[in-house]
């Protein structure tokens, strides 16, 4: 399953070369980094079967038919407790499956079980002491953050016990662990896809995205996921294809090796006739700003916890809780100020980008740093702090974005390059990447 496409294994399943239940057994076969929460052998055993059934009878649902799917602890999948990676089950009506998972399941694809996730998806490391955190399939040796908060849907990926993942991006958190994990992934524009079926973060800015191993399966998975009915575009050529860079917050600060692994890939791109220019972004000074202060996330998970969940607020994990501190005192007239910016940053930016393709920058700014080292709450802030700070500029600003792998930094774990694009853009963003990605090997 690790070396086939998804078009490959779709192909296998209906010639009766491969069979659901066998990619099925592979998948679970392959979970040894702890990527999951919760599983049901049973249960994935007999989505299997009914997958097989129905292509022995000439029945066809979808692309995803038969495909391993994992899914974050926030989606609701009938027959799967949701915890939002707390220590306690949700109510029933958090297992109940929304518009995403929902077009995944009536094609019949096979749910591997629910992945790891920061508590309550408010963090981008991918620690969670309610349970062990996911290990980075890229280090053997050292324990190092999987990248949150779709912590374990990277892993899944890199370890070969899914074939697509799904996560929510709220100010990364897809973005983060495809980086950190070698993988690619997609961050939607907010309201192209249903969040309905979803435990929130932010009303403001959750987003459903996907993970997958090469951008080849991106498109498919999201052509698939997509009820727009324009889900892909045509393909585009690399010569004179415009990739701008802001120079500045998101080329600073970064660990050795991730800008100079970024800095390659450009200069690939370029000697293969694309063209790197300057793109200034001064919306992206305060988007940060109003990340940093905690803009309207930290308010809407604590009235959501507080008004649907109360009893969860005590058991908290330290780092959740310690970024919520003072949310429920902010005035609504600070609230609404931050929302009533971010609006106006995100219009000027997408303004902005109609003189180039795509803006290109680090996805992440620092390596996944080893777990011993982020022990502390100083040091778990610090680096928490530095890894949304890419990804979560991009999501102030309302764009829609994709992580691609292009290289590793000097500690050898895997760098992403990301890609920007106007707002509801994603069919042409996945094919500008593909085209990227097929200029750099990948």
């Amino acid at each position: 399953m690790r070396d086939l496409t998804l078009n490959e294994l779709g192909r296998r399943l209906r010639d009766g070369r491969l069979s659901a239940v066998e990619l099925a057994a592979e998948a679970r076969a392959n979970d040894t980094h702890g990527a999951y929460v919760s599983v049901d052998e049973a249960r994935t055993r007999a989505a299997a079967e009914a997958a097989d059934a129905a292509f022995r009878a000439g029945v066809d649902l979808g692309p995803l038919q038969g495909i391993p799917v994992s899914v974050k602890d926030l989606y609701g999948v009938p027959g799967f407790p949701t915890a939002a990676g707390s220590p306690r089950r949700l109510p029933a009506a958090w297992e109940q499956a929304g518009p995403v998972v929902g077009r995944a399941l009536s094609q019949l694809a096979v749910v591997t079980g629910k992945t790891h996730t920061v508590e309550f998806a408010f963090g981008g490391i991918g620690t969670n002491p309610h349970h062990p955190t996911p290990r980075n399939p890229c280090d053997p040796q050292t324990p190092r953050a999987p990248g949150g908060s779709s912590a374990g849907a990277g892993v899944s990926l890199a370890e070969g016990s899914a074939a697509l993942a799904f996560g929510t991006d709220t100010a990364g958190s897809v973005r983060i662990p495809a980086a950190w994990t070698g993988q690619v992934g997609l961050k939607t524009t907010k309201g192209r896809w249903s969040t309905d079926g979803i435990v929130p973060l932010s009303t403001t800015l959750d987003t459903a995205g996907i993970l997958a191993r090469s951008i080849t399966d991106l498109r498919v998975g999201f052509e698939a996921l997509d009820p727009s009915g324009d889900a892909r575009a045509e393909d585009v050529v690399l010569s004179g294809l415009r990739l701008g860079r802001p120079d500045g917050l998101f080329f600073e600060g970064c660990s050795p090796g991730v800008v100079e692994a970024v800095e390659a890939a450009l200069l690939a791109l370029s000697t293969r006739g694309a063209r790197i220019t300057a793109a200034a972004l001064p919306e992206a000074a305060p988007a940060y700003a109003l990340f940093n202060v905690g803009g309207p996330v930290a308010t809407e998970l604590h009235e959501f916890l507080g008004s649907e969940l109360p009893a969860w607020l005590d058991g908290l994990d330290p780092n959740v809780r310690a970024r919520l501190a003072g949310a429920g005192e902010l005035p609504a007239h600070e609230y609404l100020r931050r929302r009533r910016e971010m609006a106006r940053l995100a219009a000027s930016a997408a303004e902005r980008l109609s003189a180039v393709d795509v803006l290109v920058t680090p996805t992440v700014a620092n390596t996944p740093p080893p777990l011993a080292e982020i022990a502390t709450p100083e040091a778990y802030k610090a680096a928490n702090v530095l890894c949304l700070r890419n990804t979560g500029v991009v999501s102030y600003l309302g764009l829609c974005a994709i992580t691609l792998p292009v290289g590793t930094d000097a500690a050898g774990m895997p760098v992403g390059l990301q890609l920007v694009g106007r707002p509801m853009s994603e069919p042409r963003l996945l094919a500008i990447a593909a085209t990227i990605a097929q200029a750099l090997g990948g």
